[in-house]
């Protein structure tokens, strides 16, 4: 088949790399830096796995930062641009996404849309009002950062919003390209779809929010919060994992995704879902309060990144802790050695980890690494099993 992915963040390319094993892929980002990498066989960011495909496997994709032509021919167009989340009208911009569907039919009415991207309950239906086609689906990832292309060739379940022929079509192209058996597959009407990806990603929301707020209660009270979460998570029904501590949920993803669920419920009684969108404001609030109340003179922010092993730090929580310490008139300096620029939002940016380790008097840092073991005393965190 011939398949056009659009927008080559970590769901688009990875999604391009999956394919390209059996399929002509044409991979379009408006970004020609990326486009250069990806056709230099080079991944723009941490996977080790999307970085392995590159090189190693035969792969017939080609990535190019010109839109026109590439939706002529195609058999199915991946949507997978970004789709921030606007909190002035309490919705996802999807404009993005309606300019590439409304480009792609144009060029190739034939062609069946996929939308990957994040969008609100109801959207698919919507469009496909607005541009007068049924050829629209939305079919959500559940990617993790650094893993994207691993999480696709060992999917936990296909999800695809259309109950015919189109849906079933694509749901068989993805089983197809991972490498597991029997993979759960689930078609449903696209806004069930669209319901499955902000559940879930709220339900991951508030099970960080859970272990956060049970070790705020232990760092309140003095109390070993690794215990308490160790006796807890033995309980089969809970289970030993994301259960680790951090400054807060972050990422690209679970932010957005728990704000657009919320909004979605405007007419809906509910509780947990504004408790859990308030739960990590407040975690971030009593992280910021425990640091400023050590009163140091200069805080330094060991790595910007949410999770050990990557480099993407869009929305991390480390940084609303920076904002609240800045906010107190204490300096704040960055170690983050992926990061060119001098400065981050007016906060020094350093390459020098033993220049770092000397001038602050606090350490912050999300995950624990070894880098930091010489200056154990300086570092807080809230990393209790080294794990994400």
């Amino acid at each position: 088949m011939k398949i056009t992915v659009v927008g080559l963040g970590y769901v688009g390319l990875s999604n391009a790399v999956l394919l390209a094993q059996h399929h002509q892929v044409t991979a379009v980002d408006l970004s020609a830096q990326r486009v250069a990498m990806i056709n230099a066989k080079t991944c723009p960011f941490t996977d080790d796995a999307i970085s392995d495909f590159l090189v190693h496997k035969d792969l017939n994709l080609t990535a190019t930062d010109t839109p026109a032509g590439c939706y002529d021919g195609a058999d199915i167009v991946v949507i997978a641009t970004p789709t921030n989340y606007d909190t002035d009208r309490n919705f996802f911009d999807t404009s993005s996404v309606e300019a590439v569907a409304q480009a792609a039919l144009a060029e190739n009415p034939s062609a069946t849309i996929v939308i990957k991207s994040t969008i609100p309950v109801g959207f698919t239906d919507q469009i496909r009002a607005d541009l007068g086609s049924d050829r629209i689906i939305f079919s959500p990832e559940f990617l993790r950062e650094g893993t994207a292309l691993l999480d696709n060739l060992h999917p936990s379940r296909i999800i695809v919003g259309d109950l015919g022929p189109r849906g079933q079509q694509f749901a068989d192209v993805m089983a197809h390209a991972a490498l597991d058996a029997d993979v759960p597959i689930v078609l449903c009407a696209s806004a069930e779809a669209e319901a499955i990806k902000l559940f879930a990603n709220t339900y991951l929301a508030m099970r960080v929010a859970f272990f956060n707020e049970l070790d705020s209660y232990a760092m309140a009270h003095g109390l070993e919060a690794g215990k308490i979460i160790q006796g807890v998570s033995l309980d089969a029904r809970i289970g030993s994992h994301y259960n680790n501590p951090s400054f807060g949920y972050g990422g690209y993803c679970l932010p957005k995704d728990t704000k657009q669920l919320l909004a979605n419920y405007a007419s809906v009684p509910q509780n947990m879902m504004q408790a859990i969108v308030d739960a990590n404001r407040t975690r971030k609030n009593f992280i910021a309060d425990t640091i400023i109340a050590k009163a140091p003179e200069v805080v330094g922010v060991y790595r910007l990144a949410m999770k050990a092993r990557s480099d993407n730090f869009r929305q991390s929580s480390i940084q609303g802790i920076m904002k609240r310490v800045k906010a107190k008139g204490i300096p704040v300096i960055v170690y983050e050695p992926e990061m060119d620029d001098p400065d981050f939002f007016g906060s020094e940016v350093t390459h020098d980890l033993d220049g770092f380790k000397t001038r602050c008097d606090v350490i912050i840092v999300n995950r624990a690494s070894p880098e930091l073991a010489d200056v154990a005393d300086k570092v807080f965190t809230r990393d209790l099993f080294g794990s994400d």
